[in-house]
């Protein structure tokens, strides 16, 4: 796959990381809704909460490439912590990209160290495909904004200690959208109702709700009005590492089916001597690889100075899809088995559901797809 022998060690070392720390309390985590504290401070040890930050402030500033490396072994240990550090990593992105000195300088050190945790608050209950009809508003007055507003599905919306906040300057102009930095500890903000979910439930995912939330205006990051460009020129890349998650929990499916297969006898065979269960296989790994390609395609654009957005797309797209068609199979090449807890594969097809939709749904990517392609 071209990869230089840094990235390799960079793999293998996650992949090792996920295989010993992150999968054996994946389980327990999912069952109790609890999010892997340890081995979030572990990840932290290792460099990866600091993925997108500049080395002057203590951060690994790694290509695109090895950055979907990473996701790809973090989600194959587990998606919710996969998801966490990915959203984590676009909070740090908006501040490294769009902050000035200051702002650089009192935020990201103490993220690279996993703590504070980054939260990106865009979504809204009546704006989520289309963040321009957002409510949420911060006015100007003197020297602070005043915000007011509720955002929704927001990942690390209960442990983040920072929150990279999209708000209108004027809540009736859609081109009023302005990007804050908002400490978790403002007066006024709480978190509301923490989601009960299909999936990802070791990842905590809530509501924040706005009101009168007073902040310097030296936490603005980018002008009035350029929020949303910057929003999803970050988006952009977020799904390469959305399609990355989902290319690592699609190859851990089909390594535990695999293995239920050439173990589980039938008929008086094992699984896997069953042409239906081989053809089965066989396009699980197609899909799997196929993903991977375009995923690693769209980091390499991105990493050549070239314009990702449809390659971001594309790979976004396909690698969601496949992994919730490769989860499905392993489910079915479990059989019963697999539809119980006691078997990941039943948590993998959970999970797997998500990556169609946050940060962009799949109908949303074949919109972007098709733009690029016609328009």
């Amino acid at each position: 796959m071209n990869l230089s022998e840094e990235q390799r060690q960079i793999r293998d070392t996650v992949r090792e990381f996920a295989v010993e720390e992150i999968r054996p309390v994946a389980a327990d985590c999912d069952e109790d809704q609890e999010f892997p504290e340890d081995v979030w401070d572990e990840m932290a040890e290792l460099g990866l909460t600091g993925m997108t930050v500049p080395e002057e402030y203590g951060g690994l500033d790694v290509d695109r490439l090895t950055y979907s490396l990473v996701n790809e072994e973090v989600a194959y240990g587990m998606l919710s912590v996969a998801t966490a550090l990915s959203v984590h990593s676009l909070a740090t992105s908006c501040i490294a990209e769009f902050g000035d000195d200051d702002q650089k300088e009192r935020w990201l050190p103490e993220m690279v160290d996993g703590r504070p945790v980054g939260a990106f608050a865009l979504s809204e209950p009546q704006a989520g495909s289309n963040p321009a009809e957002m409510t949420t508003e911060a006015r100007r007055e003197g020297d602070e904004y005043v915000i007011d507003g509720k955002k929704q599905w927001i990942t690390n919306g209960k442990r983040a200690g920072v929150v990279v906040l999209f708000a209108k300057t004027d809540r009736d102009d859609p081109r009023s959208v302005t990007q804050f930095v908002v400490p978790k500890d403002a007066d006024g903000l709480e978190v509301g109702k923490k989601e009960d979910k299909l999936g990802l439930r070791a990842s905590d995912t809530t509501t924040l709700v706005f009101d009168d939330v007073r902040v310097p205006a030296a936490n603005r990051l980018t002008e009035e009005g350029r929020g949303l460009s910057a929003a999803f020129h970050i988006l952009t890349g977020g799904r390469i590492g959305i399609a990355s998650q989902s290319v690592g929990l699609a190859q851990a499916a089909l390594d535990e089916a695999v293995a239920y297969a050439q173990d589980r006898e039938q008929f008086g065979k094992p699984l896997a001597d069953i042409q239906t269960i081989r053809h089965k296989l066989a396009d699980m790994q197609t899909k799997v690889q196929a993903a991977r390609l375009l995923t690693r395609d769209a980091a390499r654009t991105e990493d050549r100075g070239e314009t990702p957005e449809m390659a971001a797309s594309m790979a976004k797209y396909f690698a969601s899809e496949s992994a919730v068609d490769v989860t499905n199979e392993a489910v079915q090449i479990h059989g019963g088995y697999g539809y119980t807890t006691d078997f990941d594969v039943e948590r993998f097809y959970r999970d797997s559901k998500i990556t169609t939709i946050y940060e962009g749904t799949s109908e949303i990517q074949k919109k972007v797809i098709a733009r690029n392609l016609l328009d």
